[in-house]
C-alpha cells in the first residue's frame, strides 16, 4: 500500500510538475518578448537624445529610484560573468536577439544573464553592491541574492555601448531546481503518511474483527460451548463469523449425537450380553462354557472401551488452575498401592487445565507405564511458555513404524500388548486427544537405554498469543 500511494503521489506530482513548467515556459516567452520590445523602445528613446542630455536624463532617472530598468552609457562593453545556463535562460537570450534585430536592426547586440554578486556598472565596472547611498532604492539592489539579471549591451555612435540591466518579471521560470524541492517534498510526505495512517486505522478496524475470529477458532478446540462470535463488522468478516457460528453448532450437534449413539449401542448390547452370560453359565460343558465366558468378556470389554472413549473425549467442564506435580502424586500413589513404582521428579507451576480430563490422560497414560512396563519414572520440566512432562516405562518400547498406529481405537500391539492382558486399546487415543484439546501434543519415542517415553508439552493459556 505504502509502494501504491507514494508511486501514485510521485506521477501526480510529475504530471503536475510537466504541467507547470510548460505554463511557465509559456509565460517566460511572452514576457521576454515584451520586455525585449520595452528594451528596444528605450534604446530607441536614448538614440534620439542629443549626445548632452543623455547623461541629464540618466541623473534624473537614478535618483527617482524604483526604476524598472538600469541604464548608463559606457565608453566600452563591460564583461559579463555568466549567471547560469539552460533551456530558459536561452529562449529569453533568442527572444531578446530577434526583437532588437527586428526592431533596431542590431544584430551585434550582447545580451547575458549575470548574477547580481558580479554584476558590473558604468564605466569604471563598479560592483552592484558598490553603488552610491542615493540609488539604493533601485530594484536591481533589492533583488534576492540568487536572482538572476538580465544585461543588454548594444553599441551607440562614437565607440559608446548603451548598457541596460534588468530584472525578469518570472524569475521562478529561470530556476533550475529539481522538480522534487524541499517543500514539494514535505508535502508529498505530509500527504503519504495521512493516506497510510487513515489507511491503518481502517485496515486495524476490520482486521480486529478477524484476530476475534482466530482467537474463537483457537477456543473451539477447548470448549465447544463457548459463546457465539458476534456477527459485525464489514459485510465479508460479518459473513465468516456467521459461517464460523454455524459450524460451531454443528460440530457440538454431531457429538451429541455420537454420545447418545453410543450410549444407546451400550444400552442395548448390555442386556444381550447379559442375557448370553446366564445361558453360558448353564452349559454342561465346562470347557465350552469357559470359551463363551470368554468372548462375553472381551465383548463386554469393547463395549465398556467404546463408552470410555465416549467419555474421554467428553470436555463439558470448566477451566481451572491444578497444580500438576500434586496431581501426579497423587496417581502415583494409587498405583503404588496396585504394587506399581513409581517415582516422580521436578516441579511444575499451576496450570490452567479441565481437571478431571486432564486427570484422565494421566492416568491412562501412567497406567500404561506400569503395565506393559514394570516401573514408570515421571519427569516435570517447567517453563515460560509451556509446561513437559516425561513418563518412562521400562518395557520392551515401540518400533518406530507402529508408533502412530498405537493411537487408533482398539489397536494393541502383540505379542506383549496383547488384548487378552486386559484393556481395549484406547488409553493413548484418548490421552492424546485430551492434550490436543487443550492446545498441546503429545509424541513418544524409544529410551536409548531401553523403555518407552510419552512426552507431553502443555502451552500455557495466559501467554498465548491471541
Amino acid at each position: 500500500m505504502v509502494v501504491g500511494v507514494l508511486g501514485a503521489q510521485l506521477a501526480s506530482h510529475a504530471i503536475w510538475t510537466v504541467q507547470e513548467r510548460a505554463s511557465q515556459r509559456a509565460r517566460l516567452d511572452e514576457l521576454s518578448r515584451e520586455m525585449a520590445y520595452s528594451v528596444a523602445s528605450t534604446v530607441r528613446f536614448f538614440r534620439s537624445l542629443p549626445y548632452d542630455y543623455r547623461h541629464i536624463v540618466l541623473d534624473q532617472l537614478r535618483d527617482m529610484g524604483g526604476t524598472r530598468f538600469f541604464v548608463s552609457v559606457n565608453d566600452h562593453r563591460l564583461p559579463v560573468t555568466s549567471g547560469g545556463k539552460g533551456a530558459a535562460r536561452a529562449l529569453v537570450i533568442d527572444n531578446f536577439h530577434r526583437v532588437l534585430a527586428a526592431e533596431l536592426g542590431a544584430n551585434d547586440a550582447v545580451v547575458a544573464f549575470s548574477r547580481p554578486e558580479t554584476l558590473r556598472l558604468l564605466n569604471n565596472e563598479v560592483p552592484l553592491r558598490d553603488l552610491p547611498p542615493r540609488w539604493g532604492q533601485h530594484s536591481l539592489l533589492t533583488a534576492p541574492p540568487s536572482q538572476p539579471i538580465l544585461v543588454v549591451q548594444l553599441p551607440l555612435e562614437d565607440r559608446q555601448w548603451l548598457y541596460v540591466a534588468s530584472l525578469l518579471p518570472v524569475p521562478e521560470g529561470l530556476d533550475g531546481r529539481h522538480w522534487l524541492s524541499a517543500d514539494r517534498l514535505f508535502v508529498l510526505l505530509v500527504v503519504l503518511l495521512t493516506v497510510i495512517g487513515l489507511s491503518w486505522l481502517g485496515i486495524r478496524s476490520a482486521t480486529r474483527t478477524l484476530a476475534r475470529l482466530a482467537g474463537a477458532a483457537r477456543r473451539l478446540g477447548d470448549d465447544l460451548d463457548a459463546p457465539p462470535l458476534g456477527e459485525r463488522g464489514p459485510r465479508e468478516v460479518a459473513a465468516s463469523a456467521a459461517a464460523f457460528n454455524r459450524m460451531q453448532r454443528r460440530i457440538r450437534h454431531q457429538l451429541e449425537e455420537r454420545e447418545r449413539l453410543f450410549s444407546a449401542i451400550s444400552h442395548d448390547l448390555k442386556t444381550p450380553i447379559t442375557r448370553l452370560r446366564l445361558r453360558a453359565e448353564m452349559l454342561d460343558d465346562p470347557t465350552q462354557r469357559d470359551r463363551f465366558c470368554a468372548s462375553l468378556d472381551e465383548l463386554d470389554r469393547l463395549v465398556r472401551g467404546a463408552l470410555d472413549s465416549v467419555k474421554g473425549l467428553d470436555m463439558h467442564e470448566e477451566v481451572a488452575d491444578v497444580d500438576p506435580r500434586r496431581l501426579v502424586d497423587e496417581l502415583a500413589d494409587g498405583l503404588r498401592l496396585q504394587g506399581g513404582e513409581v517415582t516422580v521428579e521436578g516441579e511444575a507451576a499451576p496450570l490452567a487445565v479441565k481437571p478431571l480430563a486432564f486427570k484422565r490422560c494421566l492416568a491412562n497414560l501412567m497406567e500404561n507405564a506400569i503395565f506393559y512396563g514394570r516401573r514408570a519414572e515421571v519427569s516435570l520440566a517447567d517453563g515460560e511458555q509451556a509446561l513437559r512432562l516425561d513418563i518412562r516405562d521400562h518395557g520392551p518400547g515401540i518400533p518406530a513404524h507402529q508408533r502412530e498406529r498405537v493411537f487408533a481405537p482398539f489397536v494393541r500391539l502383540e505379542p506383549s500388548r496383547s488384548r487378552h492382558t486386559g484393556g481395549s486399546g484406547l488409553g493413548l487415543g484418548i490421552a492424546r486427544h485430551i492434550l490436543q484439546a487443550h492446545g498441546g501434543r503429545l509424541y513418544l519415542h524409544n529410551h536409548p537405554d531401553g523403555g518407552l517415553v510419552v512426552s507431553l508439552e502443555l502451552p500455557r493459556p495466559g501467554l498465548q498469543p491471541m
